[in-house]
């Protein structure tokens, strides 16, 4: 009997999930592999089990669609046909030797298996168990993260990313304080505001950057999605009932304490997003929830040698990367949003059950998601427009903030490794300053480093996703340690 094609899926939200549910549905073997306790990503984030909540505060058509998620894992699972790896944080996917088309009737070319592959992961809270994992063909969907740019007082106790305060909320059924500011750009703003708000907290302010107009400018554009303007209507309508005070055209300047947060100043903006003389104002609150966008965590596709377009990873209609074995779907094709996922995600399940089978895919069987992706992918790109960074922000940040807060490098030094000092790159700021070679590996700050500096935000290879104990390394096979990818 030929034992059935091995699917790794590295990532459990909304892609990775969609991705395993169509891939097992159609008889290959799939191993999720998740660093969560629970399937569902930032999106699908449900309380600890231990908290004993019932149901998480989610609108009626996401808790549809989650059941269906969870429902369809559980059915494959007792089955036998998908095994879901949770809290298993994955460091490195390793491709094995081998000629793409080796696994039996594969074809060769763009997307088939190439000798299989080994995903490193290390097991549970701590971190110091290493566990491998070998597949036959590999879906990223490591989703992406957060970026903030800096500003006077980021570093407070009391500041924390637009995401982390949802996570609290969402997954600790805890506030991060009593009394918040919600500023940034982008629509995360929203539901993180009127999640805020329904659980107790007092908002004093949702401040985004973007200014109506810049929303009318893309009218056309938004207006093909009617249910995404609806959702939007809604948190609005929501935000109208707390009394949360809105403010557009506003950016956070400041932030203002001794031991902790004690309040933030805005300033409006002008429409050049310079600041505008006069337009500055100070909210009292404990809490602030910041962000500026997302960007695709492309860690691992960039280790396995994945051309990347932009800052996110290339696929081809059928979401594969130009690395044979490889499918990627989600946020780390570019930010998108959770209903755009799941249609990348099953195209990409689709696609890989078909080739690991050794026949060649019928688009046609996924047309109806094929045509959510051009739609929700059109609508994103209309999205990213509205909500870019205000231009100008490099110039605000003085000299004596901290940028790497690994490292503790200030703005000041990094302008200064690109004018005294003559760095033409991240690469060489880094070793100029040591920002991004903390425990973040420049997760965090690159994003800022790029616009202070005025490098581009080049991709950095790193051998590694994560930090590793280095007993976990000493304990691979020597095959596994001579084959692991090195650094640029």
């Amino acid at each position: 009997m030929t034992e059935r094609p091995r699917l790794a899926v590295v990532g459990a939200g909304p892609a990775g999930v969609a991705g395993a549910l169509a891939a097992a549905a159609r008889g290959v073997r799939v191993i999720l592999v998740d660093a969560g306790e629970q399937a569902g990503g930032q999106f699908y984030r449900q309380p600890a089990p231990a908290l004993g909540a019932r149901r998480p505060r989610l609108p009626d058509h996401r808790w549809r669609t989650w059941e269906r998620l969870r429902d369809g894992l559980d059915r494959h699972r007792s089955a036998g046909r998908l095994i879901h790896l949770t809290d298993h944080h994955v460091w490195c996917v390793q491709r094995e030797s081998g000629e793409p088309g080796t696994a039996e009737g594969a074809p060769a070319g763009r997307g088939s298996t190439a000798g299989g592959f080994t995903v490193h992961a290390l097991r549970g809270p701590a971190q110091e168990e290493g566990v491998t994992v070998r597949a036959d063909a590999v879906l990223l969907a490591t989703g992406g993260y957060e970026q903030v740019l800096p500003f006077a007082g980021w570093t407070l106790p009391g500041v924390v990313t637009a995401g982390g305060a949802q996570a609290m909320l969402k997954g600790g059924l805890v506030l991060p304080g009593g009394t918040a500011v919600v500023a940034g750009t982008g629509p995360l703003l929203l539901p993180v505001a009127t999640g805020l708000a329904a659980a107790g907290a007092r908002v004093a302010a949702l401040v985004e950057s973007a200014s109506p107009g810049a929303l009318l400018r893309r009218a056309p554009a938004l207006a093909a999605q009617p249910g995404k303007l609806a959702e939007g209507a809604g948190y609005a309508a929501r935000l109208l009932r707390h009394g949360v005070r809105t403010l557009t055209g506003y950016t956070v300047v400041a932030a203002h304490g001794t031991d902790r947060l004690e309040a933030v100043t805005v300033a409006a903006l002008d429409r050049d997003g310079r600041l505008r003389p006069g337009g500055a104002r100070r909210i009292p609150c404990d809490t602030l929830a910041v962000g500026h966008g997302m960007l695709p965590h492309t860690d691992l596709a960039e280790t396995l040698g994945c051309t990347l377009s932009g800052t996110a990873v290339r696929v081809d209609a059928e979401q594969r990367t130009d690395v044979p074995g490889v499918w990627a779907a989600g946020e780390a094709t570019g930010i998108g949003g959770a209903a755009l996922a799941l249609a990348e995600g099953h195209i990409a399940g689709r696609s890989a059950a078909a080739r690991l089978h050794g026949t060649a895919p019928d688009p046609r069987r996924w047309a109806a998601a094929a045509r959510a992706r051009t739609r929700l992918r059109e609508f994103a790109t209309a999205l990213d427009a509205v909500y870019a960074p205000p231009a100008g922000w490099p110039d605000r940040v003085p000299d004596d903030v901290v940028v790497c807060r690994c490292e503790e490098v200030t703005a000041g030094q990094m302008r200064a490794a690109t004018g005294s000092l003559g760095a033409g790159d991240l690469r060489t700021v880094k070793l100029l300053t040591r920002a991004g070679m903390g425990w973040c590996q420049g997760r965090v700050c690159a994003p800022a480093v790029a616009g202070l500096t005025g490098c581009p935000l080049d991709p950095g290879r790193r051998p590694f996703a994560r930090p590793v104990p280095i007993g976990v390394l000493a304990d691979l096979p020597e095959a596994d340690r001579t084959d692991l990818p090195e650094a640029d």
